[in-house]
């Protein structure tokens, strides 16, 4: 990887590109630090230093955002509406005949998707940043002052309307700042942007291990010490999943053209371990969190003793979907299978592999075109999706058990967040690697 950053610097159009990114993902940092006005952040730093935490779904958009969440910054909704309006334009693609034309035309199709993307995250960034606003409102200080300086009258709406802006200005300037690595950058710009929000959390959770082991050495050292070599092992183990692949063995028949043979030659259906990606923890991240999230506008049940059946129930319920719970940790891990199949199933279709395979005189060899290929094509799809839905699962929910058990807080260097900064690192690698291939680099030529 070093080796290839170092040759693609010394190309003066890449070394451009590679500057262009960095200067886009320093503007993000430093938009990630700007307060939105009429807020108290002191009093948001604290309350989601309280709330955001366990794994939880507000500890999640908080690592996403890199950390502007819990400081109320015009960044806080970072690229989060856009990679949901992603999510949903996707599956929409193929449950609506409309979007799956769209899909297939191509490169203008694709344009098109992306405009209807661009409004669809608009609309969610909307509602997040209402929501959000309604949960600052809630936000109280031992005191009970509230997070917004002003709730009521004139200025009150004034001040909510400002809020609610800025964190639309804020998502949408993200949105376009990815669009523009894009364009003139190297790698996914939304990824790129993703990937610097985690990466500037990491500095501060290492601080974090460090003070728990200069607070009390004899209790956290050799905990320290488990998890940094757990976390370089799940670093490694992400790595080579992530480049592990399936190969389905395929012939074309010989055929004469004129004075020409066309095919005979032997190639292979290259099928990855981790082909859904992270998408399927994010699924049921979000599904599982739905339930914690009522949290926020309740307040908590201290007295349960005098409480209502209702009550309790739910406080039963919140309990039982706590990131503390075994069972939270047991229905997450089969959800992540259930989503990575789902996700899987819209992305490969094998019967319309076999039919393309058979219209171009392919064949795998000891199967009969048709029915029979789609047949072992999809065995070969269910256990390949099977290994990689039980490797996510594990990466998802391994380190929340070991969190829980060792009462650490280092959200940030979690499974899922391993796993998103690994991808977009090998993702972008890849690209800096095509780019010089195509420039005909000696290096990569041999």
């Amino acid at each position: 990887m070093f080796k290839t950053l170092k040759t693609a610097w010394g190309i003066p159009e890449i070394r451009k590109k590679i500057l262009f990114t960095l200067f886009i993902i320093l503007i993000f940092r430093l938009g990630s630090v700007i307060t939105v006005p009429f807020l108290d952040t002191s009093i948001v730093s604290s309350w989601m230093e309280e709330k955001a935490s366990n794994g939880n779904f507000l500890e999640y958009l908080n690592i996403l955002s890199g950390g502007a969440l819990a400081k109320a910054t015009m960044f806080s909704l970072g690229v989060t509406p856009f990679i949901n309006a992603s999510i949903i334009i996707q599956l929409l693609t193929y449950a609506l005949p409309p979007l799956e034309r769209l899909q297939q035309e191509g490169e203008d199709g694709r344009k098109k998707l992306n405009i209807i993307t661009s409004f669809v995250a608009l609309g969610l960034s909307v509602f997040m940043a209402v929501a959000y606003y309604l949960t600052l409102k809630s936000m109280r200080n031992d005191s009970g002052a509230s997070a917004v300086k002003y709730t009521s009258g004139g200025q009150g709406v004034f001040a909510m309307f400002v809020i609610i802006l800025c964190f639309m200005a804020g998502s949408s300037l993200v949105i376009w700042m990815g669009n523009r690595i894009n364009e003139k950058g190297i790698g996914n710009g939304v990824s790129m942007i993703l990937f610097a929000g985690i990466v500037a959390r990491i500095p501060v959770d290492i601080g974090t291990l460090g003070g728990y082991v200069l607070n009390d050495p004899n209790k956290y050292f050799i905990t320290v010490f488990i998890y940094l070599v757990i976390f370089v092992a799940m670093v490694v183990g992400i790595v080579f999943m992530n480049e592990s692949e399936r190969r389905i063995p395929i012939q074309y028949a010989k055929r004469v053209v004129g004075r020409k043979q066309y095919g005979g030659q032997n190639t292979h259906i290259p099928i990855k371990v981790c082909m859904s990606g992270v998408m399927p923890i994010i699924f049921a991240m979000s599904f599982m969190s739905l339930p914690t999230m009522f949290t926020i506008f309740k307040e908590p049940l201290k007295d349960l003793t005098d409480a209502s059946a209702g009550e309790k129930f739910y406080a039963g319920f919140v309990n039982f979907f706590s990131t503390r719970s075994y069972s939270y940790a047991v229905i997450y891990f089969i959800l992540i299978i259930l989503f990575n199949y789902f996700y899987v199933s819209i992305q490969y279709n094998p019967i319309e592999m076999a039919n393309n395979l058979r219209q171009s005189n392919g064949a795998i060899p000891g199967k009969r075109p048709g029915k029979p290929t789609s047949d072992y094509i999809q065995k070969v799809l269910s256990k390949i999706s099977l290994v990689g839905a039980i490797f996510l699962g594990v990466v998802a929910v391994f380190p929340i058990i070991f969190l829980n058990i060792t009462q650490l807080d280092v959200s940030s260097m979690g499974g899922t967040s391993i796993l998103i900064v690994v991808s977009v690192a090998i993702e972008t690698v890849r690209t800096l690697e095509s780019q010089l291939m195509m420039r005909h680099h000696k290096g990569f030529l041999g």
